[in-house]
């Protein structure tokens, strides 16, 4: 019989970025931020998390590394760096609708 495969974590809901004014502050894993990596912060997935993210608003697609912690806001399940916002072309519109899969857990 084969292994059994690993379950798929695909999660819904909205997510903001952050950019200019966080650039070079220590996130809550330790980095300094860079507003120009693809990173993102989430309020409980292990720091090193890689995720694939999608812009449910317009199909674009980002991967990602967890290495912050939030977003403080209710009712947004991520926040995107500049350069991942940038990808998916949420720059302009701040709140976007997301689908998010689990690639890998630290």
């Amino acid at each position: 019989m084969p292994p059994p495969q690993p379950t798929l974590v695909v999660i819904t809901g909205r997510a903001s970025w952050y950019g200019e004014a966080h650039h070079g502050l220590l996130t809550a894993s330790g980095e300094r931020y860079d507003m120009n990596a693809l990173t993102c912060a989430h309020r409980s997935l292990p720091f090193g998390t890689r995720l694939r993210v999608v812009n449910l608003d317009n199909d674009r697609v980002v991967e990602v590394r967890v290495n912050d912690r939030g977003p403080m806001v209710a009712g947004r399940i991520l926040d995107l760096s500049y350069a991942a916002a940038r990808a998916l072309g949420a720059v302009g519109t701040g709140v976007i609708p997301v689908r998010i899969t689990v690639l890998s857990e630290r």
